[in-house]
């Protein structure tokens, strides 16, 4: 087939380093976005329900709702492969519901998806820095440094790796998921093989979950919460090599990848503390960090470990939401929708230099923020930091499953020229029950701070369109109805 020679393909080809990125490459990006390691070490009591605001949750199913959040989520997965099949932007979930919402809507998502994106990254900005504080204090009695010190020097590293380059970031997210995995993988196959005859498949029982199926159906939002980011790999498109085949082969390899991931971790927390929501309740703030003492399954140091391999990772998701951040502004800069000097390049290493600035200062800012105002989203019992992060994360994965449920609404339309419709449909509506659950339950019986969060992300995608409509006229965008593929996505796949 030929290959696409418009202008925007050319010069999409043009962008892409002398070296681009390969399938093992792009790979990394989703899954340092995801962050296995990060999300399975504190998501597990909200799964079981002992720290949701509302006190739902599956109980010693956890990981059940980890396996319903996983087949959900591969249909939203399906989507977006059937998508960068075709679309070979770094725009990624924006350009998708462009295509199937229309250009304005697509806008609109992509100032909600990108601040979200922006949003959570700032959590992980306070949240890395705070927890590097407080495991040098626990273990070692090293507090010399401040919070605010260690989160600035972070946040000087994190630019440093995002403005020299996709190459290097790529590489120092695989390097840093590699390792943190590999070590805790191997660590829950020691933790089931200790349990022995323990082990038991009651798991996977609803009858294991003291609410039954509304407590499942509950944390099946955080199953969903576990793989948030897995479209990471289609913001490299235009830095990769052959896009069409490397980025939608990316984003399922990840998805299942970490599906295995999550289920093991899931099911060896659960076994290592002996299917007991009690004990989990117990150890809620480091769950892994309790299973690795040498109270559990293994030694000071083993603890220590599993504490470095959180850290590693979490700076992993880090790297992996700034680079989302820095090039989908340069796209909706490079489309119209947002202003021009943010699609700036930098003239020697080619990165979205004006992005990665915006990156720095929007993270400079909540560290500020977070200094200034410690308790203003406190969570009781744990760190300011920690509360932070919290409020944070809940504002970015609304935003994002938002965007999701757009992106599946519109599939049906944006993909009507696929050859398998009813696999369209069947993934898109299996996409909106998972999607819609998710934003249920991110404010249903939610207290304060929490729903101030959601309040604020509803505010935005409010905000969104009617700033779409002023963009489109001040832009000549207008014209972008989504019923033909806008400037942003000339670079389609070959006919």
């Amino acid at each position: 087939m030929p290959h696409n020679t418009s202008p925007a393909a050319a010069e999409n080809s043009a962008r892409r380093p002398a070296r681009p990125l390969t399938l093992v490459d792009v790979v990394a990006q989703s899954v340092g976005f995801m962050g296995p390691v990060f999300s399975v070490s504190v998501l597990l009591p909200m799964l079981v329900g002992v720290t949701t605001a509302t006190g739902n949750g599956a109980g010693g199913a956890a990981p059940l709702a980890v396996l319903l959040g996983t087949i959900g989520m591969l249909g939203i997965g399906w989507i977006v492969s059937a998508y960068a099949r075709r679309i070979h932007t770094a725009g990624s979930l924006y350009n998708y519901v462009t295509e199937g919402l229309g250009a304005r809507a697509g806008a609109a998502a992509g100032y909600v998806y990108y601040l979200g994106v922006l949003v959570l990254g700032a959590g992980i900005a306070v949240l890395v820095g705070g927890t590097l504080h407080d495991d040098l204090k626990t273990e070692f009695g090293f507090a010399a440094v401040p919070v605010w010190a260690w989160q600035l020097c972070l946040l000087g590293v994190l630019l440093t790796i995002v403005h020299l380059g996709v190459q290097v970031s790529v590489k120092a997210q695989l390097v840093l998921a590699l390792i943190s995995i590999g070590v805790l993988a191997v660590f829950f196959v020691h933790v089931i093989v200790a349990v022995g005859a323990d082990n038991s498949l009651s798991a996977f029982s609803p009858a294991s979950s003291a609410q039954g199926w509304s407590g499942i159906a509950f944390s099946v939002i955080y199953g969903v919460l576990l793989f948030t980011g897995f479209e990471a790999a289609a913001n490299l498109a235009e830095e990769t090599a052959e896009p069409r085949r490397a980025i939608p082969r990316a984003v399922l390899i990840s998805m299942l990848a970490a599906a295995v991931f999550f289920l093991l971790g899931a099911y060896a927390q659960i076994a290592g503390f002996h299917f007991s929501v009690h004990a989990v309740a117990q150890n809620a703030g480091a769950p892994l960090v309790a299973l690795a003492s040498p109270e559990a399954f293994g030694t000071t140091w083993v603890a220590r470990l599993v504490e470095l391999v959180i850290l590693l990772d979490m700076f992993a998701v880090y790297i992996g939401i700034s680079v989302s951040v820095t090039r989908g502004v340069l796209t909706m800069s490079r489309d119209g929708w947002l202003p021009k000097p943010l699609g700036r390049l930098s003239a020697r290493r080619g990165t979205p230099v004006v992005g990665t600035v915006l990156v720095g200062a929007g993270y400079l800012a909540v560290i500020l923020i977070s200094q200034v105002l410690p308790a203003a989203v406190a969570v009781p019992g744990l760190p300011d930091h920690v509360g932070w992060f919290a409020w944070l994360s809940a504002f970015g994965v609304f935003s994002l499953a938002a965007i999701y449920l757009a992106m599946c609404l519109g599939a049906p339309r944006g993909l009507r020229d696929h050859p398998n419709k009813p696999l369209v449909w069947a993934s898109s509506l299996v996409g909106l029950v998972i999607t819609g659950g998710a934003l249920f339950g991110a404010v249903y019986r939610v207290p304060a701070p929490t729903i101030w969060a959601a309040d604020a992300a509803v505010a935005v995608i409010v905000v969104a369109l009617p700033a779409a409509f002023l963009a489109a006229r001040r832009s000549g965008s207008a014209s972008r109805t989504g019923t033909a593929p806008s400037p942003a996505l000339a670079e389609a796949a070959e006919a």
